[in-house]
């Protein structure tokens, strides 16, 4: 029996201290039927050469290269070339619980398509909590996601075969929200995961992403 992929999508940019940690985290998956899709915008440290020793080493890792095109072209570049039933996202400095997608695929077998969980917010270094977890709500419309996102990038998980390839719209800023009223416009509300399942760092300065 084959098992669906999940086609994970992560922005790199001068990532190298964190990096091989992220990786670590999704090939600790329990599911390990994934790619992790990992689209490099032009760093100029070596975040590349680790990336690359790793995807030699491990075939579901696989990398691809862009020059200073901002975060919504590199993670549009890792969807386009998804193969997989479901879509994930994971920035290059956070990581997820070993049970992270297996209890997504779970969860989103009971839903309409499209679902998130709940995360940890901690310091970049020592990975203690610098904030309460972020507990998120049961659901969210449309509406709720044009008053405040709820959605973080590093828990959203979409059933693409069920609501289509979507790319996020290339701003600088808040990328993530504009893909997920593309889903919301399909759907009648995204389901919350109030289980903690991910990692998220608290950085001062970070490149890949919008933190």
């Amino acid at each position: 029996m084959n098992l669906p992929i999940v086609s994970i999508i992560t922005p790199s940019y001068n990532s190298s201290k964190f990096i091989e940690e992220t990786i670590a985290s999704v090939q600790a998956q329990t599911y390990t039927c994934w790619e992790m899709l990992i689209t490099d915008d032009g760093s100029t440290d070596n975040s590349l050469e680790i990336i690359k020793v790793i995807s030699t080493n491990d075939s579901r890792v696989k990398f691809f290269s862009i020059n200073n095109s901002g975060p919504a072209v590199a993670r549009n570049n890792s969807i386009k070339h998804a193969k997989g039933k479901y879509l994930a996202f994971l920035d290059s400095d956070d990581l997820w619980m070993p049970k992270f997608l297996a209890k997504s695929i779970k969860f989103v077998s009971n839903s309409e398509g499209f679902v998130f969980s709940s995360y940890k917010r901690c310091n970049e270094i020592t990975l203690k909590e610098q904030y309460k977890d972020f507990i998120v709500p049961n659901k969210v419309t449309y509406m709720d996601i044009l008053k405040t996102n709820s959605i973080s990038c590093l828990t959203a998980f979409i059933d693409i075969e069920q609501l289509g390839k979507e790319f996020m719209p290339e701003v600088m800023y808040r990328q993530d929200m504009g893909l997920w009223l593309k889903y919301l416009k399909k759907i009648k509300y995204a389901k919350g995961m109030r289980e903690t399942l991910a990692i998220y760092r608290i950085r001062n300065n970070s490149h890949s992403r919008n933190k």
